[in-house]
């Protein structure tokens, strides 16, 4: 540790990461009930908002230009804190990727318990988001601090993109195929880590690698469709993604990637009750027969600042799959 050894950062979350989010199924049940009054005026026009669950919203400001806004912020996914402060900005930064954006500026979002853990600590962990910040180019200009039983950092993040060159989840078509740029694994892994202490430096290199080279590739190969997989999963995405296209998603589980010492941990029963949350969501409406229940829950694992999910190819990335006619499922899994 770099402050105070005998304070395991994970012990003082209920859970860790983004496998902390609330269910997705239970999260649309209330958030559909919110609109925006029709008669406001506002400045510029939103074009990405809450109606699909895209990973930010997105505003055009002025022709060409669009700000993009977002936040994301979580409890310890591990016990170095300015690891975790990386991970956690990374994880939020990937927001604005998963839209085709730049970052600009961050503001942090830091919950502290201030009478259990040293603020050296908590400075590791801002020091920690500083520098994946500065590593993305964008500036961190001060934020919001609140006292706070359980730790939880994060970042609320603004950038930019082109409205035309925007990706969505509502932008798939049939016949594309879809490319994931990490391997999965992380929630397992994590898991294992706060029940175990042991580090998996494969999943920390993961979780603090930016997505900002795929998000340019992304672009430049002029892909419109995709997101980032985060807390719901791989599946949980992609089932937004299809659902919102209205298409289904083929998913290869062969062809799917994944981190060393992943399927160990699910094995010793390292599995976060996010993981299963995302398969008991996704299942009424897919077809997930062509695989195992190993294979079902690492599909599902909530992964936290995960990779990009994109419809279309970009060099280095395996393609897991396509978009095909909406056949009656919105995920067939083979």
């Amino acid at each position: 540790m770099t402050a105070v050894a005998d304070k395991r950062l994970t012990g003082y979350a209920h859970g860790g990461g983004c496998a902390c989010k609330i269910p997705p199924g239970e999260l649309e049940s209330f958030v559909r009930t919110l609109s925006p009054s029709p008669t406001a005026e506002r400045v510029g026009e939103l074009v990405v908002g809450l109606e699909d669950g895209d990973d930010a919203a997105a505003v055009t400001i002025r022709d060409g230009l669009a700000l993009i806004a977002t936040t994301d912020f979580f409890t310890p996914v591990v016990d170095e804190p300015y690891d975790w402060g990386r991970i956690a900005a990374a994880n939020a930064l990937s927001d604005v990727y998963a839209m085709g954006g730049r970052p600009v500026v961050a503001l942090n979002l830091l919950c502290w318990p201030r009478d259990v853990l040293p603020y050296e600590m908590a400075a590791e962990v801002l020091r920690g988001g500083l520098v994946v910040a500065d590593e993305a180019g964008c500036h961190v200009a001060g934020g919001h601090s609140v006292d706070d039983p359980e730790p939880k950092y994060g970042m609320a993040v603004t950038g930019t993109a082109d409205p035309a060159k925007l990706i969505r989840n509502d932008a798939g078509r049939a016949g594309l195929p879809l490319t994931l740029t990490k391997p999965l694994g992380l929630g397992v892994l994590n898991n294992r880590h706060k029940a175990t202490g042991e580090v998996h430096a494969g999943a920390i290199e993961t979780m603090t690698t930016l997505n900002a080279a795929a998000s340019r590739a992304a672009v430049e190969a002029g892909i419109v469709a995709g997101t980032d997989v985060t807390g719901f999963g791989l599946l949980g995405h992609a089932f937004k993604l299809a659902r919102a296209s209205g298409v289904t998603a083929v998913i290869d589980a062969a062809a799917v990637p994944y981190l060393d010492g992943a399927r160990e941990a699910i094995r010793a029963g390292h599995v976060p009750g996010g993981s299963r949350r995302n398969l008991d969501w996704v299942a009424p409406e897919s077809d997930l027969d062509g695989v195992g229940e190993e294979d079902r829950i690492l599909l599902a694992d909530a992964q936290t600042s995960g990779g990009l999910l994109l419809v279309g190819e970009i060099p280095g990335h395996p393609v897991i799959g396509e978009l095909v006619p909406d056949d009656g499922v919105r995920l067939r899994v083979r």
